[in-house]
């Protein structure tokens, strides 16, 4: 591995937390501006779920592709082309004149965020050779989410209410303006010792599959579930399935490493990645609409609502880390699987006049599932796999989640009895919990992780 050397390690370390900051930040504070945006530019529901999901599904179709290209191409290089693309898309999502406009800068902005958090974290391990300065930076770097989960909403909130929703967009740009120049001044450049082979078809196939699967998704609410259209696009991204099943194996590098799936603990936990956050997709959506439409909270009110969760998601993701290093991922899952189904089931309840304490204790639930999931998700994932192939591990996870937050989102406006829904993923994320951190999925682990010896293991031409 090419290991960098800087002499200001803290302020690398540092530049990456800013990356992760605004990247994550702008899931949580544009669905505060949701409702202002409505009311401004008249757009539909639709295109609210829009205006989410154009980001998180770029951010899940291309955040594989964004790690293999700065192992190729220099991860400081991607780096820098990520900070500028994300600036120049928050930009014009600050200027945009229309939803459309708005949407497509979104996927502009998205597509900087790509390079930004898989390969921020690959500097931050390179950057810090030392196993025990590398775990202390890596934990700093993975609590920053939090920090974006429990900011975005309050700053979200009171941009909104003080200068207007553009301000949550154009608030980026000074930031990502001193990260670049930052980056170019203190960061090293690296690279990977192997970078793996681009796969445009892989690549494309699935773009299709999300693609086609969300915006029918989306869609559905008018034409019904039933529609013609509706079911082509379903059709379409079942195609776009059994092209991937098709085509990966065949590949010597795979955009998705199909292997990876004989192992039940990485199966559950790639799974398990898409329930939890089509959960919390749902819940950050709908919570948002039912806090400033229903209820009739100003903006910053609601996001001050919303602080519950993301500091029980500052507090909770470093002990669980800890405690998945000691005693395993499943209790953290089961934790994660009762307090989802319970926060589901208690929203379902709530109304116009429903008492603001038990608004907020209903919104606890869903802090205490998101800050004890994600750790032990990335730890099954990862579990028994060589080295060669734990960041392709973790880049799927990753993805996972993004996929399920895009999911989650496009079932918020689409679907009835939404928090039902919410109760039934974390009934169902419960059950995966069980499943995949027994000892047979332990024992189909290592039967998968030795598929890819790094010395040995032939490879399929294509």
């Amino acid at each position: 591995m090419n290991v960098p050397t800087t002499s200001r390690p803290g302020l690398v370390l540092a530049i990456c937390c800013a990356s992760i900051v605004v990247v994550v930040m702008d899931i949580s504070i544009v669905t505060v501006a949701l409702p202002a945006i409505r009311r401004d530019l008249g757009a539909s529901v639709s295109g609210l779920q829009w205006t989410v999901d154009a980001y998180t599904l770029v951010l899940a179709a291309f955040l594989v592709l964004a790690g293999s290209a700065a192992d190729r191409f220099g991860r400081k290089r991607v780096f820098q082309y990520g900070l500028a693309l994300f600036g120049a898309g928050s930009l014009l999502c600050s200027l945009a004149p229309g939803i459309g406009w708005l949407i497509a800068a979104r996927a502009l902005q998205a597509a900087g965020g790509t390079m930004l958090n898989p390969v921020a974290m690959a500097i931050v391990a390179t950057t810090f050779p030392v196993p025990a300065e590398r775990a202390r930076a890596i934990g700093v770097f993975g609590s920053m989410s939090g920090l974006a989960l429990a900011l975005g909403p309050i700053l979200g909130g009171a941009l909104v209410d003080g200068l207007g929703w553009r301000a949550v967009f154009w608030v980026n740009v000074p930031i990502v303006a001193a990260a670049l120049v930052a980056t170019a001044v203190f960061v090293p450049e690296s690279r990977a010792p192997r970078a793996r082979r681009f796969d445009p078809v892989g690549q494309a196939l699935v773009l299709l599959v999300l693609g086609s699967l969300v915006f029918g998704l989306i869609q559905a609410r008018s034409p019904g579930w039933t529609s013609p259209w509706i079911l082509g696009l379903f059709a379409l991204a079942g195609l776009g399935v059994l092209g991937l099943l098709r085509h990966e194996p065949r590949r010597a590098d795979p955009l998705l490493e199909l292997r990876l799936f004989r192992s039940v603990a990485f199966s559950s936990a790639i799974v398990m990645a898409v329930l939890a956050l089509c959960g919390f997709g749902i819940f950050l959506f709908t919570a948002t609409q039912y806090l400033q439409e229903v209820r009739g909270l100003t903006a910053l009110s609601a996001g001050l609502c919303l602080l519950p969760v993301g500091l029980l998601v500052l507090v909770l993701s470093p002990r669980t880390g800890r405690l998945v290093g000691t005693r395993g991922p499943r209790w953290p899952l089961v934790v994660a699987g009762v307090a989802l189904t319970a926060g589901g089931a208690a929203a379902a309840w709530l109304g116009p006049a429903t008492p603001l304490p038990v608004v907020l204790a209903t919104f606890l639930l869903f802090g205490v599932f998101l800050g004890t999931v994600n750790p032990p998700i990335t730890n099954t994932a990862v579990s028994g796999m060589p080295g060669s192939m734990a960041g392709v591990a973790a880049s799927l996870a990753s993805s996972g989640r993004q996929t399920g937050t895009t999911l989650g989102v496009a079932l918020a406006g689409s679907a009835h009895g939404v928090w039902w829904l919410v109760a039934a993923l974390g009934a169902g994320l419960f059950a995966l919990a069980l499943l995949g951190t027994g000892r047979r999925a332990a024992a189909t682990a290592r039967r998968a992780a030795a598929l890819f010896d790094e010395l040995s293991l032939p490879r399929p031409t294509g």
